[in-house]
């Protein structure tokens, strides 16, 4: 037993072993458990997470296409291993796509995941024992910037930003005292929420002004740039750019790095390879590049269909006495937004009585709590096919499950979802 668990999961862990089949058996309940956790997410709920999406059905085929065990050291044209012609061309077009997409002249596409994603760029830019300045978990600042996380793990020394809470980021003013004091080698921006654009241009001109670099984490706000509705986070004058590329880009589980300056992108590539992935997962890489190719035909609708839907479900909410988080710009000009989760007992208290009513959330923090809020997006349910006329009905849907017994809620939650079997903005 791991001792260290909470004990929620001690429980969950002996449920679970004392349930084990005989190993001759274990194939078929995997297989089940998939069909269990495809079932939660395709059929029976809605999925409000905006921490994950769907794929291209053609990019999620290729995730098991076989060429994922396939070893691929080194640059295409220059390769360890022989055979790898074709895997030669997915990486190249990859990475060309993702430069496309986000306006970028170089692209890494062999990244693990975000928090690698992130872990590269502090190595690249820091070395440990440097402060960095980082958003705090009061407007949903990620762990990967923080001393649980990649940062505090490379040696990285953490302060967190001031924050204004009127408008859910960064308070410029404040991030330039504490430059001055702390001369930090690295500014991050980006969060696990966002809800209006970032000051940007304001925190780069902070970082020139310390010699610091300035790192946008774009893994939940990548959809707002790849579909033009907010500020391309490296025009505005962000050094680099990371993500994850499963969250509101919709596409296979793993990370990506953008950059404009040759110097980052050469010693991103370095520790990329032969650095921290000797291999990648070409088959991942695949499944990229057809994501990729959705956004740049249809992704603009797409990211203007994910705001919209976004802000009529905060408004309808709200018309049903469901407290939003309100910045002063608003609600949301993103795919995301935040219910104030106090009065319902706070934010992961919340999602666990949501997940009855067969509703998907997740918590937040809010500039109250770390557990205030409780975070709502709109980019699965955009892509099954839900508008802004839809959330009237699922507004209403998520009161009552929030005012009443949501047990009682979850068969109309289904019928709902089992209305949107086609998936949109995919080629």
């Amino acid at each position: 037993m791991s001792e260290w668990w909470p004990q929620a999961a001690k429980t969950r862990k002996a449920e679970v072993l004392a349930a084990m089949p005989h190993v001759q058996e274990i194939p078929d309940r995997v297989e089940e458990m998939v069909g269990l956790t495809n079932a939660i997410h395709n059929t029976d709920c809605i999925n409000l997470n905006p921490a994950t999406n769907t794929m291209n059905p053609r990019a999620e085929n290729l995730l098991s296409s076989g060429i994922g065990v396939r070893p691929s050291l080194g640059y295409p044209g220059a390769k360890y291993e022989m055979g790898l012609a074709g895997v030669e061309e997915i990486e190249i077009i990859a990475a060309e796509l993702a430069c496309r997409v986000f306006d970028a002249a170089y692209a890494e596409i062999r990244v693990p995941s975000g928090a690698m994603a992130n872990l590269f760029t502090f190595m690249a830019t820091c070395s440990p024992g440097d402060a960095v300045i980082v958003p705090p978990a009061s407007i949903g600042g990620h762990v990967t910037h923080n001393t649980a996380g990649c940062a505090g793990l490379y040696g990285l020394e953490i302060h967190e930003a001031p924050i204004d809470p009127e408008t859910y980021t960064v308070d410029p003013i404040g991030v330039a005292k504490l430059a001055e004091q702390v001369q930090p080698e690295l500014i991050t921006l980006g969060q696990s929420l966002n809800l209006v654009p970032h000051p940007i241009a304001d925190l780069r001109e902070i970082a020139e002004s310390v010699g610091a670099r300035l790192l946008f984490d774009a893994a939940h706000a990548c959809a707002m740039f790849a579909g033009h509705q907010w500020p391309n986070p490296l025009t505005e004058g962000a050094h680099i750019m990371t993500m994850s590329t499963y969250e509101s880009l919709g596409g296979p589980p793993g990370g990506l790095i953008v950059t404009n300056d040759a110097d980052l992108a050469e010693r991103v590539d370095t520790i990329a390879y032969p650095g921290m992935t000797a291999n990648f997962d070409a088959a991942k890489t695949a499944a990229l590049a057809v994501t990729l190719t959705d956004w740049l035909r249809t992704g603009t609708d797409y990211a203007a269909a994910m705001a919209l839907t976004a802000h009529g479900l905060a408004e309808c909410l709200t018309a049903a006495n469901v407290p939003v988080f309100e910045t002063v710009h608003g609600y949301t000009k993103s795919h995301q937004f935040a219910i104030d989760a106090r009065a319902f007992g706070g934010g992961h208290a919340t999602a666990v009585r949501l997940e009855k009513a067969n509703i998907l959330s997740s918590a937040i923090g809010l500039p109250s709590g770390e557990d205030d809020g409780l975070r709502v997006g709109t980019p699965e349910i955009v892509r099954w096919g839900m508008s802004h006329t839809d959330m009237p009905e699922l507004a209403t849907y998520l009161a009552q499950a929030l005012f009443s017994e949501p047990t009682s809620i979850a068969p109309r939650i289904t019928q709902m979802r089992q209305r949107f079997k086609t998936l949109a903005y995919v080629s």
